[in-house]
């Protein structure tokens, strides 16, 4: 656990009796809705997007996957209102059969940081074991030296996937990147364990 304070929290929860596509809803600490992410369905190419609320008048960030299969995809994250690429994030293949592993990039595709399932064996039992989805999920983001930016951890609950996203007052990466890592996080990860 790391010593520095937590400057941002986040909640983000699945939206449940969804038709087409994947609704979130994103809350601050106190519980207020501060955000909506529509996931579109039957889309080659992942397209996420970010509101202020489920108006959806107000479009903050687009998370889009660069090709349409890649088992390594990286997904840029954009901010809607000036379209300037905030970062990317990519996912890391075949090391992320047995623990997910993500590496969070610059604007420049450069890697700045990591984002990494909490254990190998909590991996295990969540992908192989029969009600292994029941065991909650733990993400850590590091640097390279393995400071700790911030953590990712779902909430037990067999009916709603929840997320809460604790950003430290250290972290040296956009809140929008962190959060936009948090939401992939749930519609990526969330869907594959349905």
């Amino acid at each position: 656990m790391p010593t520095a304070a937590v400057q941002h929290e986040f909640t983000i929860r699945r939206k449940i009796f969804t038709l087409f596509g994947a609704k979130f809803h994103i809350m601050n600490a106190k519980g207020d809705v501060i955000g909506f992410s529509k996931q579109k369905a039957f889309k080659l190419k992942e397209d996420i997007r970010v509101f202020t609320d489920d108006s959806m008048s107000t479009e903050l960030l687009a998370i889009s996957t660069r090709s349409v299969i890649d088992f390594s995809a990286a997904y840029d994250v954009t901010d809607s209102a000036s379209g300037t690429k905030l970062g990317a994030l990519r996912r890391k293949g075949f090391k992320s059969i047995l623990r997910d592993e993500w590496m969070v990039l610059d604007p420049n595709d450069t890697q700045i940081a990591a984002i990494k399932e909490d254990s190998t064996m909590g991996a295990l039992v969540r992908r192989f074991l029969p009600m292994g989805n029941l065991v909650p999920q733990r993400f850590n983001l590091l640097d390279g030296a393995d400071n700790q930016f911030a953590e990712y951890h779902t909430h037990f609950n067999p009916f709603v996937h929840r997320m809460t996203v604790s950003v430290y007052n250290t972290c040296p990466i956009s809140p929008h990147l962190v959060l936009a890592a948090g939401i992939l996080l749930v519609a990526i990860e969330g869907r594959q364990k349905q």
